[in-house]
């Protein structure tokens, strides 16, 4: 086998770049990995969560703005949420709320960009001007674990999720693989041209064993003093311990998967007749990562844009499933000395109007919405800002989402007043804006 066969590492969608590329990249920008432990997940509500629905209810308004579902007291006496959310409203002693969040761009991907890089969408929503924040994340603290990346995408990256003019070295890692999904887990990031490949596993268990098949394959071939630095560390993070475990789902309780609210006995992990993805799993598989030392990770929880029908795909699928699988992480995290060190961001790009429309829904709104935090130095069981009587527009405490990242980057340890140069040539700033949330620390 020849050296130049012998290893096309965790290519990355359509960049074409090898694992060994990158981290031959990461050592060219001089990454300091440090010794910071802190780290974030971002579950990602794309669509727009309805706040009046969930976090921010309105018993008060009129029918057509308080919607269809009654409001229930939490565990924190003053507090309260949707009766559609019982196990959270259990445990708010352990998570906050932000009811005073807005911007000013009802698209969904322009949106995108504002709550993922802080800084205004450029003319292609879809494309990042700046850097995700997961992006900055990589840049300036690098990978905590060499076997792990610093920032990963469950499972594909989104709008704004890109790292821009930082190089394609700070992209997010895509599991690809979709543990929201009943079958193969497959990570075709991970691939080898020698035919020993984790996107032709056909059961999870393979998976495992595949990791320690290539281990002493490579070592027993001599091949690992045959390639340079970067491809032995991209051999590394293939065959590690820490990856194969981070990845491996099986070696979890089936009453812990349970728990998050997804066995693939019962569920297909498909979207369901009222558009909520199974995708508890990918929660879980979110906490395994940051265990393993991934500094930020981002969950795809779409896809909440409920403009016809919105009640119905809420009660019969979105709330239940959230409310089962948020406070299963939360209290997973907790028992694991996890929730310390572990902001959990739980938001999407806007929230929902305030009336409801002629088709049972709510459109985008991005006026006013709520967030819910947790975790790192977030104290459990306040509420901060508030909307008005209709849930209409911030009536206390306005709150933008460049103060959400500052607050996640000063937990985190990143750098704010670090300057980038753009493709222009210009010096931008990692934030244009923001305070950091003190009413929540």
């Amino acid at each position: 086998m020849t050296r130049r066969g012998f290893l096309t590492a965790g290519a990355l969608g359509a960049s074409g770049l090898a694992l060994s590329d990158l981290l031959r990249l990461e050592a060219a920008g001089a990454v300091d990995r440090g010794k910071r432990t802190n780290n974030v997940i971002i579950l990602w509500m794309r669509g727009g969560p309805s706040h009046i629905d969930m976090w921010d209810p309105k018993p008060h308004a009129p029918a057509e703005y308080r919607g269809e579902f009654g409001t229930m007291s939490t565990s924190v006496p003053g507090i309260q949420i949707t009766d559609m959310l019982p196990q959270c409203a259990g445990m708010m002693e352990k998570w906050s709320i932000l009811r005073s969040l807005y911007h000013a761009n009802a698209g969904h991907s322009a949106a995108d960009q504002i709550c993922f890089t802080g800084h205004p969408p450029g003319p292609v929503a879809d494309e990042n001007v700046h850097p995700s924040c997961g992006s900055i994340v990589a840049e300036q603290l690098g990978r905590h674990s060499p076997e792990l990346p610093a920032y990963v995408m469950i499972p594909r990256m989104v709008p704004g999720t890109d790292s821009a003019y930082l190089g394609p070295s700070y992209k997010p890692f895509e599991t690809q693989a979709d543990p929201a999904r009943d079958g193969p887990f497959e990570v075709p990031n991970f691939e080898l041209a020698s035919g020993l490949s984790l996107n032709r596993l056909d059961e999870r268990r393979t998976l495992v064993d595949q990791f320690d098949r290539l281990r002493d394959g490579i070592d027993r071939s001599g091949m690992m003093t045959a390639i340079d630095e970067f491809q032995q560390q991209a051999v590394g993070m293939l065959t590690s311990d820490r990856a194969r475990d981070a990845f491996d789902l099986d070696a979890e309780p089936d009453a812990v998967r349970e728990r998050y609210g997804f066995m693939p006995a019962f569920d297909p992990g498909a979207s369901d007749r009222c558009g909520a993805p199974a995708w508890s799993q990918r929660m879980l598989l979110g906490r395994r990562l940051v265990e393993a030392g991934v500094r930020l990770v981002t969950v795809d929880l779409r896809w909440w844009d409920t403009h016809v029908l919105g009640f119905e795909s809420l009660k019969l699928g979105f709330l239940p499933r959230f409310d089962q699988a948020y406070s299963a992480l939360i209290e997973d995290l907790e028992s694991r000395g996890l929730l310390e060190s572990t902001m959990v961001i739980a938001w999407g790009e806007f929230g929902r109007t305030p009336r409801v429309n002629a088709k049972a829904g709510r459109d985008h709104y991005p006026n006013v919405f709520s967030a819910a935090l947790a975790g790192g130095p977030i104290q459990g069981g306040r509420v901060v800002g508030a909307s008005d009587s209709k849930g209409a527009f911030p009536l206390e405490n306005p709150v933008t989402p460049q103060d959400v990242l500052l607050t996640m980057y000063r937990h985190l340890g990143v750098d704010v007043d670090k300057h980038y140069i753009d493709n222009t040539g210009r010096p931008i700033a990692v934030l244009p804006s923001g305070r950091v949330l003190n009413e929540l620390t």
